[in-house]
């Protein structure tokens, strides 16, 4: 309506121009002004006409985008509202009920519902995914403890299947091996002692067990086979010992002064040998190669000791005692004396004298050996009193040049003689003996010498009479 005013106040002012145009035109042509004129004037109606159409196409249409933008915004309004609301609002609530245990359905009835169905499509599938997972969580949680208990059930089983073990362990170790290997070392046969010995329950245990008896059955056997040979052949190189001495002593009351110092050499070096022999056969379990059938006065045990050492010529003896040693005791005691001497002279410098005192006392007969060389170590003394108190009985223990103090452990042992180290009062190491008063002989008078000290080669002499060995039975 707005543009139609414009329009007729054109048409009408365009008509009023017409007609004064046709006025003021001459008489003869007016006729062509009014067709001019008129014909002017349907052009600009028709002008005005179409223009007027136009503007109103373009205001309809102008309206119609505004109306729809007014339309597009509302509704893009509306999305973000029910985006914000499902986002913001329903999403969550869902989520939270679902996962408190409510299913996916009644969860959905419990929110206000989104408007826009691809936004309640994606609440469902939201709350499906959801209850989903909550139930592979709450399966896998049921799983877990299940598994969890089984594991526990387990561990708890192979803990107690560990601790059994270990107390089989234990006891097989602390008390079975070591009664197995005493047995086995006592001469038991190891069928017997495999027969008799309680070995661990478990098959893996039992079976190692076993393993170990019996190879510590056939190792002892092993050892026993080679200690008694051992033994025997040393006991055959003991006997053919003391009869080359025996033919060595006829031989030299039997030859003059011209052989005389060499026999004697000789009968030296075979007293050593003997006590070598002596020696290895008594670490082996054996026997000494002699045994005396009345007690020997304590100066002759003195001098049958110091005549079995290489270095003779450097003991020095003090002795004014006139007990004697029991026959049973006596190869013993001199066999013990003449290892400390040797000890003593050999750790001492080779120009320094080894001092014997023998002293009587109520408590038995006192030996003291004294050397001068160097002072012992705090740890070689402990290892000396060690094997001298019999504590050391290992063969396998035991150094290939300290088995002289073995010896004297055993035999310390066997005939209950007190054998201590101190400081020497010359500088050295100093060896206390005592002999008990149960090794000491009642009746003197019935006493014989042992085997002397050799002396140099110089002239003949007469020998004491020697008690002849009774030979040992073996």
């Amino acid at each position: 309506m707005a543009v139609t005013a414009p329009v007729w106040s054109l048409l009408a002012l365009s008509a009023a121009a017409g007609a004064v145009a046709v006025v003021l035109a001459p008489q003869g042509a007016r006729g062509w002004a009014a067709i001019v004129a008129v014909t002017a004037w349907v052009v600009v109606a028709v002008t005005l006409a179409i223009a007027h159409r136009l503007v109103v196409g373009a205001q309809r249409t102008a309206m119609e985008r505004t109306v729809e933008a007014d339309r597009l915004k509302a509704s893009t309004a509306a999305l973000e509202a029910d985006a914000a609301h499902t986002s913001d609002v329903a999403l969550p609530a869902v989520v939270r009920l679902v996962r408190g245990g409510w299913n996916a359905a009644a969860a959905l009835d419990q929110v206000p519902p989104p408007r826009s169905p691809r936004h309640r499509k994606l609440l469902h599938m939201a709350a499906a995914t959801v209850e989903e997972q909550g139930q592979q969580a709450a399966s896998l949680q049921a799983g877990n403890a299940q598994l969890r208990e089984e594991l526990g059930a387990e561990i708890t089983r192979l803990r107690d299947e560990l601790e059994v073990m270990t107390t089989e362990v234990q006891r097989f170790t602390r008390e079975t091996l070591p009664s197995v290997t005493v047995r086995l070392r006592a001469g038991e046969s190891g069928a017997s002692v495999r027969a008799e010995t309680v070995l661990p329950e478990h098959p893996l245990l039992r079976t190692s067990a076993e393993s170990v008896v019996r190879e510590l059955a056939l190792s002892e056997r092993r050892a026993l086979a080679a200690q008694t040979a051992s033994a025997k052949a040393l006991s055959r190189v003991q006997a053919k010992s003391v009869s080359m001495l025996a033919d060595l002593r006829t031989m030299q009351e039997r030859h003059g002064e011209e052989v005389f110092g060499d026999l004697l050499r000789l009968d030296h070096s075979t007293s050593q040998l003997g006590l070598m022999t002596d020696r290895l056969a008594l670490l082996m379990g054996g026997r000494p190669s002699r045994a005396w059938n009345r007690p020997i006065v304590m100066e002759s045990i003195l001098r049958g000791a110091v005549g079995r050492i290489a270095a003779y010529q450097r003991v020095r003896l003090h002795c004014s005692s006139t007990a004697a040693i029991s026959g049973f005791a006596a190869e013993g005691v001199m066999h013990l004396l003449a290892e400390l001497m040797d000890n003593a002279a050999n750790f001492s410098p080779p120009i320094d004298e080894v001092h014997v005192y023998v002293e009587e006392r109520g408590t038995g007969i006192v030996v003291t050996i004294e050397d001068s060389g160097l002072k012992m170590a705090d740890a070689a003394m402990r290892r000396a009193a060690d094997s001298v108190s019999g504590r050391l009985t290992d063969l396998a223990s035991l150094q290939g040049t300290r088995l002289g103090l073995a010896v004297v452990g055993q035999l310390a042992l066997k005939h209950q003689i007190s054998v201590n180290y101190r400081p020497s009062s010359r500088g050295g190491t100093g060896v206390v003996v005592l002999l008990p008063r149960q090794l000491i002989a009642q009746e003197n008078r019935e006493t014989h010498q042992a085997p002397g000290l050799p002396t140099a080669p110089s002239r003949p002499r007469p020998r004491p009479p020697r008690p002849r060995p009774r030979p040992v039975p073996r």
